[in-house]
């Protein structure tokens, strides 16, 4: 586990134990984190199961550590698909963070490639989001199609906007 990930597992032991936000001290944190700014996902996993993931397309905090801080505690008690994460669980949850890099339009389908770009696409408001090289995403098109799902945007449609960025993981 870096420090990425511990910074996750701290805030998320601290919220669910003490209902307090998680104060890292300065040898806990990377330059990236104290002075970088990046949007971040935080996922959780429990038996290999998905129990919560949440994230910023694009920064919303002054550091990333305050974003992998704000988006820690939101994939344990926010995650609307799942129940808040329960103090039995703390010892059986896998924590990875990915930190994206930024997001350039392009033109086609063909300039994705599924492990190792995540996809953003758009139409009006509606805007989903799919990482990459999720377990059981094997082609661009589901990647695109889960994208769609989830922004409410129909499996059909055709006038849409592409986005590709790259993550680095950490698990």
């Amino acid at each position: 586990m870096d420090l990425y990930t511990q910074l996750a597992q701290n805030t998320i032991r601290e919220y669910i134990l003490k209902k307090s936000i998680y104060r890292p001290e300065e040898n806990e944190l990377t330059k990236e984190m104290k002075t970088g700014r990046a949007g971040a996902f935080v996922s959780l996993h429990e038996n290999g199961a998905l129990r919560g993931c949440i994230g910023t397309i694009a920064p919303t905090r002054d550091t990333l550590a305050e974003e992998i801080i704000r988006n820690a505690i939101a994939a344990a008690v926010s995650d609307p698909r799942f129940p808040a994460v329960r103090r039995e669980e703390l010892p059986l949850l896998e924590i990875s963070v990915d930190v994206l890099g930024g997001a350039e339009r392009i033109a086609s389908k063909e300039e994705l490639d599924v492990k190792r770009y995540g996809v953003i696409v758009e139409k009006g408001y509606q805007r989903g989001l799919l990482l990459p090289d999720l377990e059981g995403v094997d082609s661009v098109e589901e990647q695109i199609a889960i994208a769609k799902r989830k922004a409410g945007i129909r499996e059909g449609e055709k006038d849409v906007l592409l986005y590709r960025f790259e993550v680095i993981r950490h698990a």
